[in-house]
């Protein structure tokens, strides 16, 4: 395994407890699962630790169907029953219709590996555990084939959640486990200053200012996130919105201009349009 240090890129801006975790699981030889809201950059950080460590990447995105022998391989018999009908000879070799999944491809890898399994909460709960014997061992059966597949490399697993249901103890005890938290005004300015050098600092101030007040309005159903920032801040560069139209006059809070980047649901432009209302009634 290279020995190379994750120390964040020039395009992510990592903490030093995220640096600090996801070397110390490399060092471990565990998969490290990352939990967090959406929005703080987990999926990101698989890929920059695969490009910083200059190794592949294997993306397995989860769906609420997911199975984790989907993971390992697929046997495809409605093909090779459809190839019988039709007499084709590619049914005298079962292997033919064995379809690979992420976690075979990156066993037989020639070089060591980074696995990103992505969003494993999205799984039913039976899911992770049906994946820890594989992630212990390192390996793994082809029943139809009768052979073991053996990981030449111990891979970098890298798992994400975003926390919408508990995972069993069982897995979480094999994990190396890191929470990443959402930006402070500090970070958050680092990271805008990677997409935007040379950002105006007085407009920077105030969106910082509007954005982090919509994140404290209470109620609502989906906060805005990163993401959602960068692409609000390229909406106002590209629209050249100055600072001064982000607040009023007084200093008090305004429905911001182009707000539809920030919120996302018809019920939480309501609630803080309400909420300034109410405020500018009560000046």
């Amino acid at each position: 395994m290279s020995q190379k240090k994750f120390a964040g890129t020039d395009s992510y801006v990592a903490t030093e407890d995220l640096m600090m975790a996801v070397n110390a699981a490399v060092t471990l030889a565990r998969p490290l699962l990352v939990k967090g809201e959406p929005g703080t950059g987990k999926t990101q950080l698989a890929e920059e630790i695969a490009g910083s460590l200059g190794l592949p990447l294997y993306r397995w995105h989860i769906k609420s169907t997911t199975k984790a022998q989907q993971g390992l391989y697929e046997y495809d018999a409605v093909s090779r029953l459809r190839d019988s009908q039709l007499g084709d000879d590619r049914v005298r070799h079962i292997g033919n219709y064995i379809v690979k999944g992420v976690l075979w491809q990156a066993f037989e890898a020639e070089e060591p590996t980074v696995i990103l399994i992505d969003e494993i909460d999205k799984a039913d709960i039976e899911f992770p555990n049906d994946l820890l014997r594989e992630l212990d061992r390192m390996e793994f059966h082809v029943y139809e084939t009768r052979e073991t597949i053996r990981a030449r490399h111990r891979p970098i697993v890298f798992i994400t959640s975003n926390n919408e249901k508990e995972l069993p103890d069982a897995f979480l005890r094999r994990c190396f486990f890191h929470y990443i938290k959402f930006p402070d005004r500090e970070t958050m300015a680092r990271i805008v200053d990677v997409h935007f050098p040379g950002l105006k600092q007085d407009l920077l101030k105030e969106a910082l200012e509007v954005f982090f007040g919509l994140r404290d309005v209470p109620g609502l159903k989906k906060k805005p996130s990163t993401s959602e920032l960068i692409d609000w801040l390229k909406l106002l560069v590209a629209e050249d919105i100055p600072p001064e139209a982000l607040h009023s006059k007084d200093n008090k809070v305004v429905v911001p201009p182009l707000h539809g980047a920030l919120l996302k649901n018809e019920q939480d432009v309501h609630l803080f349009e309400r909420l300034v209302f109410m405020a500018q009634r009560n000046r």
